[in-house]
């Protein structure tokens, strides 16, 4: 499984000179406190070390700098507990490189009729340097989260959360590089893309290598290391030899394990956490991989098909921020168009990602209609029901443009015996009609990563982070 490293979030709290050292004794107690519930809270995947009040330009400035070279540390989440004058805010928010969270709320939940007076007003004052704060961030243009609630609400622990998830992703998208077998498909537009742009603006590394050189890594696999595979397999997953020969069928699920071991100590060497594959491009390999690429979806690596490099980094992408929970690269197939029955069919080839499954799979070995090559084992399985999205990236020459909506998914209506790959159905929340409409016109490809994990909130928080232009059809 690929691993994301301990990450953690410092919390700076605001505050200034002018109330006198009580005050800023009692705004330390007060942030360390609410640090101490969260990370007990067990709301958040990621803990939280309190760093300092700060009350000055130079504490802020030299704390942001520290935060920018620190690798354990994946953001910076900001409290104005009294009044924090922005000016003293500019350098080192300007300087910060890493995402930034304004939690906008209040020690106390409620105001103390009974006792309030000026020197409690002073002190809690969240309501107006929180302002006096975003003020400033607007003002830089930093497109930063805002939370805001009481710091103690479930819902305001699951938005610093699903954040933190997202602050997580953008650190790690810098770190992602894509191992390409072969060229993008012939002829086709939409997986073609800038990979300078994209390395600059997204942080994603994209290397080719001719498919030899997976022939040449696939013919040091030995056959204990695939008795070993196998019977992981065995242990996970329904075997269904059906029609087929057993030795046939075994024989050819082997050759699948072989691959997949070979790409996985492939991608192990070079440091790669997606990679793509392309059907017209098999020279010396008797199967388009499918059951490998399924597997290692499982372990965590980015896919998409056909060279798509652009789907398979972002594949990557959202499944750090979802833990590599059900997401997975998706294609829009085929279409239902009849009334009160309008969804999409999502699958591929073989490739369908089985964190998205929602039965449990089944290994089945079929011949495949392209790539002129033998018939490849795969996992057959039905997808996930519930509110999901869908997400593409392309690029227009001037800009990469992210597109999404959100989705209904839901199960098949009736079986499908003489379909032989895993699928995902889903219909567009603001409808089939709209939706596709709207991503049609906004230029939308047809490979898409597809989750009922990430929110489309966490992918416009993504998005800003990144400076990138995102489309959300509704």
């Amino acid at each position: 499984m690929l691993k994301v490293p301990d990450y953690k979030f410092w919390f700076i709290v605001g505050s200034q000179a002018l109330y006198g050292e009580d005050d800023l004794k009692a705004v330390e107690k007060d942030a360390k406190e609410i640090v101490a519930s969260l990370n007990e809270s067990g709301s958040l995947p990621y803990p939280v070390d309190f760093k300092e009040v700060a009350i000055d330009a130079e504490t802020i400035t030299s704390a942001m700098k520290e935060a920018n070279f620190n690798d354990e540390v994946a953001g910076v989440i900001t409290w104005m507990h009294t009044f924090s004058p922005a000016k003293n805010w500019i350098r080192g928010t300007k300087l910060l490189q890493k995402p930034l969270l304004h939690l906008a709320t209040q020690f106390r939940q409620d105001i103390p009729w009974d006792t309030i007076d000026m020197d409690y007003m002073n002190l809690n004052q969240s309501a107006h340097g929180d302002r006096e704060y975003g003020f400033i961030n607007a003002r830089l243009r930093k497109n930063n989260k805002v939370v805001y609630g009481y710091w103690r609400d479930q819902e305001v622990q699951t938005e610093i959360a699903d954040w933190m998830n997202v602050a997580v992703g953008y650190n790690e998208s810098f770190k992602i590089k894509v191992a390409r077998f072969g060229d993008n498909m012939r002829n086709v537009a939409v997986t073609e893309g800038d990979k300078i742009e994209a390395q600059i603006q997204l942080g994603w590394t994209v290397d080719y290598f001719g498919i030899g050189d997976l022939v040449e890594e696939m013919s040091h696999v030995t056959e204990e290391e695939i008795d070993k595979e196998y019977a992981d397999l065995e242990s996970r997953y329904d075997l269904v030899v059906g029609d087929n020969d057993p030795k046939f069928f075994e024989d050819h699920v082997r050759y699948q394990l072989q691959e997949k071991i070979a790409m996985e100590r492939f991608f192990e060497r070079g440091g790669y956490s997606a990679f793509t594959t392309n059907f017209e491009d098999l020279w010396g390999i008797k199967q388009l991989p499918g059951l490998a690429v399924q597997l290692l979806n499982r372990e965590g690596y980015g896919f998409a098909g056909e060279g798509d490099w652009k789907t398979a980094a972002l594949d990557r992408l959202l499944k750090i921020v979802s833990h590599n929970t059900d997401t997975g690269f998706m294609e829009d197939y085929t279409l239902d168009l009849r009334h009160g029955h309008e969804v999409i069919l999502g699958s591929h080839m073989l490739e369908v990602d089985p964190t998205l499954a929602s039965s449990k799979p089944r290994v089945e070995v079929h011949p495949l209609g392209i790539g002129d090559r033998e018939d490849p084992a795969r996992l057959v399985f039905d997808g996930q029901v519930g509110d999901g999205i869908d997400v593409t990236i392309s690029d227009f020459g001037d800009e990469y443009r992210l597109i999404g909506y959100e989705v209904d998914a839901k199960m098949a209506e009736a079986p499908a015996p003489h379909l032989p790959v895993a699928r995902q159905l889903w219909t567009p929340k603001m409808g089939q009609k709209s939706g596709s409409t709207q991503w049609i016109e906004n230029g939308g490809g047809h490979h898409t990563v597809f989750s009922t994990k990430v929110t489309m909130q966490q992918i416009e928080d993504l998005t800003k982070m990144f400076e990138l232009k995102f489309i959300n059809i509704k």
